[in-house]
């Protein structure tokens, strides 16, 4: 009997590559893996929006969608237009709420606009204003990784982000995020799968533990 694979899309977290994505393995003879990418936002673009044009590149119905950080924003949004079995949300939120302190002050304060989002062009002037080992290492997976480097795509990034409305998680979304995230904490969030020293890029190191769980995640 010819069981068919279950489909799986992967969309990396903001301005990154699906290079994040390298590490993590799915049994070959049970899961089909998709990699989505970031393309340039339109002028004031809404969210909802770009999602409609992001399912466009999903050609498979019923599937299983893992976001990361802003793209797993994306993911939910995009788990509003088409038939889902899971979302997978990593080192993100299911809902305003759980955004950081920070994050709805500066969308309170539109204090987001002033960013200087313009360096990310420009890794040559990041490195001149590194300092010490951790800095350098950071910029080292900031090239590697990171390769949406417009500044309009930034800052409309950090827009959608700040000013995400959700109220409620969506039906059978699977949260996990590390207990170390700077960028999410998880004080902040409920009712996720916690990994232990996880930080902002576990899918980069922590990610024998993706391997190990995910495939019974997805099939649970």
């Amino acid at each position: 009997m010819n069981v068919s694979k279950i489909q799986v899309y992967f969309m990396p977290g903001m301005a990154a590559n699906p290079a994040i994505f390298k590490h993590i393995v799915l049994p070959e003879d049970e899961f089909e893996v998709h990699y989505l990418e970031w393309f340039l936002p339109e002028k004031k673009e809404t969210l909802a929006h770009y999602a409609a044009r992001m399912v466009e590149k999903v050609k498979h119905d019923n599937v299983i969608l893992v976001g990361v950080s802003f793209g797993g924003i994306l993911v939910q949004e995009m788990a509003r237009l088409i038939n889902v079995k899971k979302i997978f949300v990593i080192s993100s939120v299911k809902t305003k709420r759980e955004l950081p302190r920070r994050m709805k002050f500066a969308r309170a304060t539109k204090l987001y606009k002033l960013l200087p989002t313009g360096l990310v062009n420009n890794i040559e002037v990041l490195r001149k204003v590194a300092f010490g080992n951790l800095a350098t290492k950071r910029l080292d997976l900031y090239e590697e990784y990171l390769s949406v480097r417009d500044k309009h795509y930034i800052d409309w990034s950090i827009e959608q982000i700040v000013n995400w409305n959700q109220e409620k998680p969506l039906p059978n979304t699977i949260h996990i995020n590390g207990d170390k995230d700077l960028v999410f904490p998880i004080q902040h969030i409920s009712d996720c799968i916690p990994i232990k020293g996880g930080t902002h890029i576990m899918v980069l190191n922590k990610f024998k533990w993706f391997n190990e769980n995910l495939p019974r995640l997805i099939k649970e």
